[in-house]
């Protein structure tokens, strides 16, 4: 191989195959639990080329990885590519089975640590962490060129055989925990709902100073009605289909929250302190999410059938007879299982049809499905 200049540590280098057939990677070098790892940052036209998956026919104790969801690959493909100047990716960790040479920029000092990191060609990386990001940027590839000379973090280490790899997936993975719904809700500034809820939590009487803003589960002693999560979904389901813009779509869900308010007279008790918010989420349903779904799912149809507030408010009228208690039995396998209340699609569906049946309102076809089958005993 012939020698040539060291990159500055500031320039990004593509890897490149060398006259001895290597990939060479600008690279940082650190140790974990006594073993060399490398960092380096890869263009993501190369990603696809040299980073392969785990063979998916093998059975899982032959596998370090799972198999890959490829349902999950048109959404993450999608955010690319809807997101050219502000996506974001975490870095691949991969294991190299083959021989990694690295060249530090110095013997000593900080350019002990800095350098070029030299893998054969004939090496096989095995992605331990980020398959469905690496077949999502394949994907996206596809659509858009451009984005190859875009690069991507990538940790090497070395391959010290299927169990160490198993051990990496597993210990990587072990304490990932999904953020609360809510706070996802509270930090998304591209979905519409999102924005929407977030204007709307801050600003209507009856939800300001009321809504936990970052878990999705109040405990029992929280003074809040509602998660923000689940007012995220009842006004998701409620402007589900409709175009407008985004004050008006703001003003037309607060309009119709605040309509609700008047039917739920224990929710104006909380906020004027006549009912504390843990006795009335304990002896009442619609605070919890499945009733903000359903009540969404309820004005979506009226929206449909006119935007017009004198007919929807006048058609929302009977709910002020409804029973929200939890000893009401009605709730039991609709609202309420086992003592619990439950979020399932299903049950959604069935609170939805309880309360447009109390409405005088038609079930959909699916809606009269359900119910029929939760008639006979089905559900």
């Amino acid at each position: 191989m012939e020698n040539e200049a060291v990159a500055p540590a500031t320039r990004v280098v593509a890897p490149r195959a060398s006259a001895g057939f290597e990939y060479t990677f600008p690279a940082i070098r650190g140790i974990q639990a006594g073993r060399e790892y490398y960092v380096s940052m890869c263009p993501l036209r190369v990603i696809p080329k040299i980073f392969t998956f785990d063979e998916d026919e093998l059975s899982a104790e032959l596998r370090a990885q799972r198999i890959l969801n490829k349902g999950r690959l048109p959404a993450l493909s999608k955010y690319i590519l809807d997101n050219p100047d502000d996506y974001v990716f975490s870095a691949l960790t991969a294991s190299v089975d083959g021989i990694m040479e690295f060249e530090s920029h110095s013997p000593d000092g900080t350019g002990f640590r800095t350098g070029q990191l030299r893998i054969p060609m004939d090496s096989r990386f095995l992605i331990n962490d980020g398959q469905h990001r690496r077949a999502a940027i394949e994907l996206a590839l596809k659509e858009n060129p451009d984005l190859g000379e875009e690069t991507i973090a990538v940790v090497f280490f070395h391959d010290a055989g299927l169990a160490r790899s198993q051990q990496m997936f597993a210990d990587l993975n072990r304490h990932a925990i999904r953020p609360a719904r809510s706070i996802g809700v509270l930090y998304d500034h591209r979905d519409p709902s999102s924005q929407v809820v977030r204007v709307m939590a801050g600003r209507s009487r009856i939800f300001k100073g009321y809504v936990e803003m970052e878990k999705s589960n109040l405990s029992a002693r929280s003074r809040m009605m509602f998660t923000l999560s689940a007012l995220y979904y009842g006004t998701q389901s409620l402007l589900q289909g409709l175009t407008f813009k985004h004050e008006a779509a703001v003003d037309l869900a607060q309009s119709y929250w605040e309509e609700i308010d008047k039917a739920l007279p224990e929710w104006a008790m909380v906020r004027e302190r006549e009912l504390s918010a843990t006795e009335m989420r304990r002896d009442f349903i619609h605070s919890h999410g499945i009733a903000l779904h359903a009540l969404g799912r309820i004005g979506n149809s009226l929206f449909r059938e006119s935007v017009a507030p004198s007919k929807w408010k006048k058609q929302l009228a009977p709910l002020k007879t409804v029973d929200w208690t939890r000893s009401n039995t009605d709730w039991e396998g609709r609202a309420i299982v086992g003592g619990r209340v439950s979020k399932s699609h299903q049950n959604v569906t069935l609170t939805v049809n309880y309360l447009r049946i109390h409405l005088g309102l038609e079930l959909s076809p699916e809606e009269q499905r359900v119910e029929d089958a939760y008639l006979r005993g089905d559900a």
